[in-house]
């Protein structure tokens, strides 16, 4: 893949559809910040994580889009998030992406469920390719979060997209950064402090038993917000917007291994004691 760093070529994508505001709202943050190419899939994805199922048959057409009077470069695929930052840099971009935004999407990814989000997922596929990678959430009532609704605000996250897109294009990561999760409050203006945080343990939306009478029946398992997010670490990304309510920045790693002393791991592993 050439590089032309005069331009920068920003890739956006997201998992609620080519058709979300979200994703307007995504490129109306890095309209100014380079060349654009919108792939996104063709329909609603929430929920994917990270995953390739095979069920889908990866076609690809283009997709009329206008953001501000420009017209946009953009493509629909028939694939997960994941499989479509693949579809992206494998088969339609002209040359080396500087940046890849995942979102604008319709609902907070925090704590222990970043890695259901297809939001993230799509992120992490374009860090694991050696792309540097934003993923944009912003907090929106429960209804919209698999039916995007035209009625949500997105100003405060395209100001803060645009910030950390920015920066993303100007400074290079650090070791071990691979990516940056950027959560939105839904009260949130360009004014609101953001801060660096770390991913909660914690589970933030909390499964729901279905409510039926068999089960034969079909039944989707429910989620609620967690009870009492006070309870969570201060420096967390739950305790950032859910108690002190200003924008998160975590920094995410591809490195999934535990921070555990490996000395003391390999001997419980071993059976040996340890003193």
């Amino acid at each position: 893949m050439p590089t032309h760093e005069a331009v920068p070529l920003i890739v956006v994508t997201n998992d609620d559809g080519i058709a979300s505001p979200g994703l307007r709202a995504a490129v109306r943050a890095a309209l100014s910040l380079g060349e654009l190419l919108v792939v996104a899939p063709d329909r609603q994805w929430s929920g994917a994580g990270r995953s390739m199922p095979q069920g889908p048959e990866g076609r690809i057409s283009r997709y009329p889009l206008e953001v501000d009077g420009q017209p946009v470069m953009a493509y629909q695929v028939d694939a997960s998030p994941a499989s479509v930052v693949l579809h992206a840099l494998l088969e339609l971009i002209p040359r080396r992406p500087a940046l890849l935004i995942s979102g604008i999407n319709y609902g907070e990814n925090l704590g222990t469920d970043v890695t259901i989000s297809g939001t993230v997922g799509a992120a992490l596929q374009g860090a694991a390719l050696g792309i540097p990678a934003l993923a944009a959430s912003l907090q929106t009532p429960k209804e919209t979060h698999t039916n995007p609704s035209d009625s949500v605000d997105f100003t405060a996250a395209i100001h803060f997209t645009r910030l950390f897109a920015r920066r993303l294009l100007t400074a290079s990561l650090p070791f071990d950064v691979d990516l940056l999760k950027l959560d939105v409050p839904s009260d949130a203006t360009p004014e609101t402090p953001w801060r660096l945080t770390r991913v909660s343990r914690h589970v933030y939306f909390v499964p729901v038993p279905p409510q039926r009478t068999s089960l034969a029946e079909p039944a989707r398992i429910d989620y609620a917000p967690l009870a009492h997010p006070e309870r969570t670490e201060p420096d967390s990304d739950i305790y950032a917007l859910a108690v002190d309510r200003v924008v998160s920045v975590a920094p995410l790693s591809l490195d999934l291994t535990s921070r555990t002393d490996p000395g003391e791991m390999e001997a419980l592993l071993r059976g040996l004691t340890v003193l």
